[in-house]
């Protein structure tokens, strides 16, 4: 039953990725956004934030650990999209070049993708500077800036989104029954609906497959130590970035990268300015070793997505080998 219910969990959350996706393009094209701000902003942050509610609520805890819990979340989540989420939408492009018109090279907002990378780079690498533990006046101030940032960040993306996405690109939408669907949009109330109904599948779908994970694990008697940092992470936070695996197979690369990289600037601003906020922000070697390799995933983005321009083999290899070469450390580490 156990390993039924993984596979039905599964399938929930890609069904709620197939929803929400189709209600982004839809949302953003009834607002007049353009599609680096739809990837950047109503995607990333609807994808994102359900990790970082986790963190919150760990820290309202009175639990013992419930600290290390909440900074292993912030820390953790930023780490994973600059890997291994990047190495799978750059796979998914390469094993779908046929299909996609533009090949292995890439097509999204420059501007948007340079800044989001940039504001990443930048904010992580400060996270992990301040990893000593520094006095709580600093650790305020920062975090305040921290929160700051990312209103002043929504608000350059918003004048400087790219073009807005063509209506006859786009599929209909799923919650739309009418019998003739061509002569008019959808209502936006109606793609809001199916928005939050693709969200909270996505949800609700990984929080089901983390329980069943928990289960078969402990049945075969796993580590607890290792699946907390790897498995229950990887269950939680990859799933929702679905969304970007099928617009990279598409050829919808500003929406794929935007949702990560976006996504990128929220976990790398939001919950971090939190975290400084209400913790002492004295990070472990582990979550100092997941910032370090976390930046040269960043870095790599930066060379090979914005300079580069496209896809590259080394560049795919290199997302997955700093997200495996943290899991061999951990795994030893924990032994």
């Amino acid at each position: 039953m156990e390993y039924l219910l993984l596979v039905i969990s599964f399938a929930v959350v890609l069904a709620g990725a197939l929803m929400f996706t189709n209600a982004v393009e839809w949302i953003g094209h009834e607002l007049g956004l353009g599609e680096g701000a739809v990837g950047s902003i109503l995607a990333a942050v609807g994808t994102a934030a359900p990790e970082t509610l986790i963190a919150i609520v760990a820290l309202l805890s009175a639990e013992a650990g419930s600290e290390d819990v909440a900074i292993g979340a912030i820390v953790g989540a930023p780490f994973l999209l600059g890997t291994l989420a990047m190495g799978l939408v750059g796979l998914f492009a390469y094993l779908y070049r046929e299909r996609r018109a533009q090949g292995v090279n890439l097509e999204a907002h420059a501007p948007t993708l340079e800044r989001d990378l940039l504001f990443f780079l930048v904010f992580f690498a400060v996270a992990g500077a301040l990893a000593w533990g520094p006095p709580a006046p600093l650790r305020i101030a920062v975090g305040i800036v921290f929160l700051g940032a990312y209103l002043f960040y929504v608000r350059l993306t918003l004048r400087s989104g790219g073009d807005v996405q063509a209506e006859e690109t786009l599929d209909p939408l799923l919650f739309d029954r009418r019998a003739d669907r061509t002569h008019e949009d959808p209502p936006l109330v109606l793609c809001v609906l199916q928005l939050l109904g693709g969200l909270a599948a996505m949800v609700g779908g990984a929080h089901l497959f983390v329980e069943e994970l928990l289960g078969i694990a402990d049945s075969l008697g796993v580590d607890a130590l290792v699946l907390a940092l790897i498995v229950a992470p990887l269950a939680t936070e990859l799933p929702e970035k679905v969304n970007s695996f099928f617009w990279v197979r598409d050829g919808k690369d500003a929406l794929a990268l935007g949702n990560i990289s976006g996504a990128m600037v929220f976990q790398s601003t939001i919950p971090i300015g939190i975290g400084l906020l209400f913790t002492d922000w004295d990070l472990s070697g582990t979550a100092i070793l997941s910032v370090c390799l976390g930046l040269a995933g960043g870095l790599l983005a930066y060379e090979s997505l914005h300079l580069g321009r496209r896809f590259k083999p080394p560049a795919i290899v290199a997302w997955f080998g700093l997200y495996v070469s943290f899991i061999l450390v951990v795994v030893v580490t924990a032994a």
